[in-house]
C-alpha cells in the first residue's frame, strides 16, 4: 500500500510539468501577436514625432497612438515596417498613418491624436482694455496652438509698450488682434529715409497696428495720408 501511494505521488509530480508545457504553448501565439502590435504602435509613434518635427518647427509635439486592435493579425516583417502619412493629414489633430511591409502586400491604417504646444506670451493676472503692457503683466506659458486664431508672440520684451484693446483674463494668450502698438488717433512720428537722408514729421494714426503692420497715417503738417510701417509704439516708417 505504501508503495502504491509513492507511485501515485510520483505520477502526480510528472503531471504538473506536462500541464505547464501545454499552457505555455497555448499562450505563445498571443505573446507573438502582442509583440508585433507593440512594434507597430511604437514605430508609428516614432515616425510621427520625426515627421511632425519638420512640419512644426519650434513647437512641442505630443503623440497619442490609437493602439492597433490585438485581434488583427500582424505578420513578421524582416525588412522592417514602413510608415506614411500625407502632408494634409500631418497638419491635422488626428493623423492617419499607413503601415505596410515591403516583403508582402500586407498593410493597415492606424491613427494618432497630435497635440501641439508652444511657449508664448500670456497675461499675468487680468488686464483691462487700455492697459499699456509691461513686464509685470506678461509671462511665458506653453499653450495648445489649436486655441490660437491669430498670431501670438514669443518674446515678452517685444510687447512692452503695446496697449490692450480688450480685457484678458489671467493666463490668456496675447494675440495680435488684442492689442495695438500704434492705436487709431495716436500722435506719432513719421520717419522717411531717402538716399541716406532721414526726414521726420508728426502724424496721426488712422488705424490700429502692431509692429510690422502697414497702416494709414495722416501727415499732421500736410494733412495728406501716407502708408507707413509700424516700427514701435512711437514711430512709423515710410518706405520711399
Amino acid at each position: 500500500m505504501k508503495n502504491l501511494k509513492n507511485v501515485k505521488s510520483w505520477l502526480t509530480g510528472v503531471r504538473l510539468p506536462l500541464f505547464t508545457v501545454v499552457v505555455t504553448v497555448a499562450l505563445a501565439p498571443y505573446s507573438y501577436a502582442e509583440t508585433m502590435h507593440d512594434v507597430v504602435n511604437k514605430g508609428a509613434e516614432e515616425y510621427l514625432l520625426s515627421a511632425l518635427s519638420i512640419h512644426d518647427e519650434n513647437t512641442d509635439i505630443a503623440v497619442s497612438i490609437a493602439e492597433v486592435d490585438e485581434r488583427i493579425n500582424i505578420p513578421q516583417c524582416p525588412t522592417g515596417f514602413q510608415f506614411h502619412a500625407s502632408d494634409e493629414s500631418l497638419n491635422q489633430s488626428y493623423v492617419s498613418v499607413r503601415v505596410s511591409c515591403g516583403n508582402n502586400d500586407w498593410y493597415l491604417f492606424t491613427s494618432a491624436q497630435v497635440t501641439r504646444t508652444k511657449e508664448i506670451v500670456v497675461t499675468s493676472g487680468a488686464v483691462s482694455p487700455g492697459t499699456v503692457l509691461s513686464a509685470s503683466n506678461l509671462t511665458l506659458a506653453s499653450v495648445d496652438i489649436k486655441r490660437l486664431r491669430y498670431s501670438a508672440f514669443t518674446d515678452v520684451d517685444a510687447l512692452i509698450g503695446a496697449r490692450m484693446k480688450r480685457r484678458n483674463v489671467d493666463g490668456q494668450a496675447v494675440q495680435s488682434n488684442m492689442l495695438c502698438f500704434v492705436c487709431k488717433g495716436d500722435r506719432i512720428t513719421i520717419r522717411a529715409s531717402l538716399g541716406g537722408m532721414a526726414v521726420k514729421t508728426s502724424g496721426i494714426a488712422q488705424q490700429d497696428g502692431v509692429i510690422g503692420d502697414t497702416i494709414k497715417v495722416l501727415n499732421a503738417s500736410s494733412q495728406k495720408p501716407v502708408i507707413a510701417e509700424v516700427a514701435s509704439a512711437q514711430e512709423v516708417v515710410v518706405h520711399l
